[in-house]
């Protein structure tokens, strides 16, 4: 019998490494694209070759149709009718459009391998059954027809920005949505994140020869487009038409977006590790050309704190309706105020490290990237404006006090499209995102913090990452047990609140908020001298690195015990007691976390 059991197991063993094998869909783009500038259309084609590299047999497809949440009635605009905080760039607006500003993508035909397939569409989604089901390990061709229209510029994409801008095109194609180890993932498009599929892309955009083309992906023709792409040192070869044929290449995105505009401005810098930085902007010139160094600093900033940008170009277009992030490129509107711009450019640039080289699902965990995102900028804007800060997340630290005081908080968990106030996402997402990083850094120090996000960058380029691989690294990195913090802080919506007392030299610490924490207390003394001790969590398993050693390292605070009290053995008279001098520890009332005598 036991030989047999052995036996067995030898049998099971290439199946359980297998199953927990990491695995992602591959997809394969060819698009063309035309372009008409009057009316706003396009008529396209489109080739997929879709890798099935998991374990399961598909048997239906689903894709993205975006453009088609521009209507009045559709499910974005219903919802931001009827929510109680609609952004403001959207409110009414889409429930006002008129048909010639409605957006549109309606899909002529789609193929598996030349066959013809039959699909619906509901609203922003299409969905259709294989004629052939995909195979683990094998690939299909899905070929497809399809026409557009550029929607009146609402949210992200559209014609016709406040600036001016022509084109904003983003979530302008059809896209294969996502697949992978929880299942399909066929959101409809209400507002905020996306998931896509990582592949290569090559699009050829035409386009009114006027008009200046900016997005993600390396222009394969420039020497027949010139507008700022060409080698100055070779001769131009722009065919005599009305049009321009635009061929881009992208290796390894997960999106492909673009913008157009006659008056664009294309002026390029030279980045770190011959990285080339495109800018095309048409307003506020002065501000775009001062913009430039300092995002040449930001990208070098980023490759230090995470890792080497892995693309050759990066691109920041003036377009959409604030700041989105895009692959290899972002646009952002405005520019009036230098500072906005700049913070903006700082923000989305962290994008590209923080979902477009790592790709997190940000309509699932939008955290991941926006509060990452978030969190590094925080940092490098102080480095490149020299105006470095002691506690530079501050203002995320104070808008997520007031989020967990309000009683709007929802879990993190929440899909980004499902949280009662928009509000509540955003803090959730930027503010509480950023926190988690912060707050890592409190409880496994920051050597180990730096450290983790590197490893986490350099494990995950080009993957879809999740929650749990993060805290994975993370533990690896600093030896120390974080189970209990991923589910504390994103799966719940308890907080911090510890409380200190003081009698006969006695500090007596108070548990009052559901989330356990280890705790960093500073004792002053009447005569200036400080102490700082530290109180270990019985969760954590063990001792952050890079504390002081004058500091005392107290006995373990066991999770379930309200109160903890240590003697203080000095004669002279203490002055003051702090929980958390750093301010690095997310305590939602900070009244009760010191006292002065």
């Amino acid at each position: 019998m036991k030989n047999f059991f052995t036996f067995f197991l030898f049998l099971l063993f290439p199946f359980f490494c297998v199953s927990q094998e990491r695995w992602q869909q591959h997809v394969e783009y060819t698009m063309d694209v035309d372009i008409d500038v009057e009316t706003f259309e396009y008529d396209g084609s489109q080739e997929i070759v879709y890798t099935n590299n998991s374990p399961d047999t598909i048997g239906k497809v689903y894709y993205h149709l975006f453009f088609n949440a521009f209507r009045p009635g559709s499910q974005m605009d219903v919802r931001s009718l009827n929510i109680t905080d609609p952004d403001r760039r959207v409110k009414d607006r889409i429930s006002l459009l008129k048909k010639e500003e409605f957006g549109e993508i309606t899909v002529l035909s789609l193929s598996q391998n030349g066959e013809p397939l039959e699909f619906t569409e509901q609203e922003t989604i299409l969905s259709a059954k294989l004629k052939k089901p995909l195979l683990p390990g094998k690939k299909t061709k899905l070929q497809m027809t399809f026409k557009g229209r550029v929607p009146k510029q609402i949210r992200r994409s559209g014609r016709d920005n406040k600036d001016g801008v022509a084109l904003s095109m983003t979530q302008w194609y059809p896209k294969l949505a996502e697949y992978d180890f929880e299942g399909w993932h066929p959101n409809p498009y209400i507002a905020r994140e996306f998931h896509g599929v990582w592949g290569n892309y090559m699009v050829s955009i035409s386009i009114d020869k006027k008009y200046v083309v900016g997005g993600t992906g390396y222009l394969q023709n420039p020497q027949e487009i010139g507008h700022g792409y060409e080698n100055k040192e070779k001769p131009l070869k722009k065919p005599d038409a009305e049009k321009l044929n635009w061929l881009f290449l992208a290796p390894n995105v997960h999106d492909f977006a673009w913008a157009a505009d006659p008056d664009f401005i294309h002026d390029t810098v030279e980045g770190p590790n011959n990285v080339t930085l495109h800018f095309l902007y048409k307003t506020h010139a002065e501000n775009w050309k001062k913009l430039q160094q300092h995002s040449v600093d930001l990208m070098g900033f980023y490759n230090n704190k995470i890792g080497d940008y892995p693309w050759k170009q990066y691109s920041i277009i003036q377009g959409g309706d604030g700041g989105m992030e895009y692959a290899m490129c972002t646009l952002i509107a405005g520019g009036e105020r230098y500072g906005s711009l700049f913070g903006t450019t700082a923000h989305e640039m962290g994008h590209a490290w923080f979902q477009h080289a790592l790709a997190n699902n940000e309509a699932k965990h939008p955290w991941m990237d926006e509060g990452f995102a978030s969190y590094v900028d925080a940092l490098a804007s102080g480095v490149v404006l020299k105006k470095e800060k002691e506690n530079p997340f501050i203002g995320s630290y104070q808008s997520y006090r007031r989020l967990a005081n309000s009683g709007m908080e929802q879990p993190q968990t929440t899909h980004s499209d499902r949280y009662n106030f928009n509000v509540a996402y955003s803090v959730s997402a930027y503010s509480k995102g950023a926190v988690f990083l912060a707050q890592l850094g409190y409880l496994i120090g920051e050597t180990a913090l730096d450290k983790t996000i590197k490893r986490y960058y350099k494990i995950f380029l080009f993957k879809h990452p999740t929650p749990n691989d993060f805290k994975r690294v993370a533990e690896k990195v600093s030896g120390l047990e974080l189970e209990w913090y991923l589910n504390d802080w994103t799966k719940t919506i308890n907080t911090i609140d510890y409380s200190v007392e003081y009698n006969n030299n006695e500090v007596v610490l108070k548990r009052i908020g559901l989330i356990p924490m280890p705790l960093e207390i500073e004792v002053s003394f009447e005569n200036g001298d400080k102490k700082l001790y530290y109180v270990p969590l019985d969760l954590m398993r063990g001792v952050k690195e890079g504390l002081d050693v004058k500091t005392s390292i107290l006995p373990v605070w066991g999770w379930a015990n309200p109160l903890y009290s240590f003697k203080i053995n000095s004669s002279v008279s203490v002055s003051s007691i702090m929980i958390d001098p750093s301010g690095l520890l997310a305590d939602v009332d900070l009244a009760n976390n010191s006292i002065s005598f």
